[in-house]
């Protein structure tokens, strides 16, 4: 069975249960045209005011169309967006099996253990099992952390296919197996490659961006993004190290944002960043914790803006132009 996923949540559960985890997130933006499914939601009753990424995913469960029908969905109901528990309600009111899983208020093992097992009762996976499916999973976050290594230290890889196989971890593409095939075709690709030489080394904080053509829009600046915040996250690199509680325990984007700003910072120091770019989508709370970003980090920080799936506008493409000029200067 299909199981949709609202954010990243403990997949080594949901495989281990026998079922296919699909990040809605993924099917929503990778659709050759995923505003049709804002356009669903609004049709629904969705404001025009709610974010885009919450509509796409209420239009990708409505759409008949979807390749992949889902009848059950997880909701993270707490450490992600308030506007899940809303969406989960709509979902059951549709006739929807929806199933709440919340992250800890703060990180605490012990109390993860109990969430993850909790998921666990609901979905009906055996311990045993769900060691088995971490045991598998582990060697591709492994995989997935020399990608990311590769993005940074040796320039091999671009932010582009940096963030394309980091984000795609959150469900491992509903495959694992396959997904490890393919990663591992793509890095022994990279030993005939040169390295990319980019006058600028950019971090790109917060959520995946909206924006179609960010990263292209960037290379063609000499700006190269080597370090992606959230969707190294959603890989979980550190997994090989850690118990499963632990491992979600570490994961911080569902905690307060001083820990991401640590690991921000932490990033941009063994990186050697010269920017960060901090990428807030329209309508959501994260947008007030840029506050934070812009008090705490040592860095020039440019925040940006978007709403829709689609393409940079021109006053957007001036201030990322604007940035990079300073930065060059």
């Amino acid at each position: 069975m299909n199981i949709g996923i609202t954010s990243t949540i403990p997949v080594e559960v949901v495989f281990a249960a026998g079922h296919t985890p699909c990040d809605l997130n993924n099917l929503f933006i990778t659709d050759p045209d995923p505003n049709h499914f804002i356009r669903l939601a609004e049709e629904a009753g969705f404001p025009q005011t709610t974010c885009a990424w919450i509509k796409g995913i209420y239009g990708t469960l409505r759409d008949t169309s979807a390749e992949k029908k889902i009848d059950t969905i997880i909701i993270v109901s707490g450490g992600d967006c308030s506007n899940s528990i809303a969406l989960g309600e709509i979902l059951k009111d549709d006739g929807k099996r929806v199933i709440p899983f919340s992250y800890p208020h703060a990180p605490d093992a012990a109390q993860m253990e109990r969430t993850i097992q909790g998921l666990a009762d609901e979905l009906g996976a055996e311990a045993d099992k769900i060691k088995f499916c971490k045991q598998q999973l582990d060697p591709i976050r492994s995989r997935l952390a020399e990608l990311d290594r590769l993005t940074w230290q040796e320039n091999l890889v671009s932010g582009e296919e940096n963030q394309l196989y980091l984000v795609n971890s959150s469900d491992f593409n509903g495959n694992p197996e396959l997904f490890s095939s393919e990663l591992e075709i793509f890095l022994k690709n990279l030993q005939n490659r040169q390295p990319l030489k980019k006058k600028i080394r950019l971090g790109l904080a917060g959520v995946p961006p909206i924006l179609s053509d960010l990263y292209k829009t960037l290379d063609k600046l000499d700006a190269a993004v080597v370090f992606n915040e959230v969707p190294r996250q959603f890989a979980l690199p550190w997994a090989p190290e850690c118990t499963l509680a632990q491992q979600y325990s570490r994961y911080t984007y569902p905690y307060q944002v001083d820990q991401r700003l640590l690991d921000i910072e932490q990033a941009c120091v063994q990186r050697q960043l010269d920017g960060i770019i901090h990428y807030t989508q329209s309508f959501c709370f994260r947008q007030i914790e840029d506050i934070l970003f812009k008090r705490k980090l040592a860095i020039p920080t440019l925040t940006l803006e978007a709403d829709q799936p689609g393409p940079i506008d021109g006053r957007t493409l001036t201030r990322i132009e604007t940035f990079i000029e300073m930065l060059q200067g």
